[in-house]
């Protein structure tokens, strides 16, 4: 799947407050379901939930380490998202560049 196509799916996915503040923890370093459930005000298993969801969609990974698993941002996407958005947005400037030249432009004499 292509950037622009997984952008919607990827966006929905962060839409939920709970992943976001997921994601922004994971973003300072791995951290197992029980951890972020003890700084979360989630349940262990809604925690799992949501988990589940950002790495179907690409944003996390489980990583085994001992009898734990642990979860980790998947820089590559994110990064991968952040040019998708700025690729729209530079596109949505240079069009609103023109109307704005379009709208300001003198009125041709009668």
């Amino acid at each position: 799947m292509t950037a622009a196509a997984a952008l919607p799916v990827v966006c929905a996915a962060l839409g939920d407050p709970t992943r976001w503040t997921i994601l922004t923890h994971l973003g300072e370093g791995p951290m197992s379901a029980s951890a972020l459930a003890k700084v979360m005000p989630v349940s262990r298993q809604a925690i799992g939930k949501h988990l589940d969801v950002l790495r179907e969609v690409g944003l996390v990974t489980p990583e085994q380490r001992g009898r734990e698993v642990v979860y980790v941002a998947v820089g590559a996407k994110l990064g991968a998202l952040a040019r998708e958005l700025d690729r729209i947005g530079r596109s949505w400037d240079t069009r609103l560049l023109r109307i704005k030249e379009l709208a300001e432009r003198p009125d041709p004499p009668a």
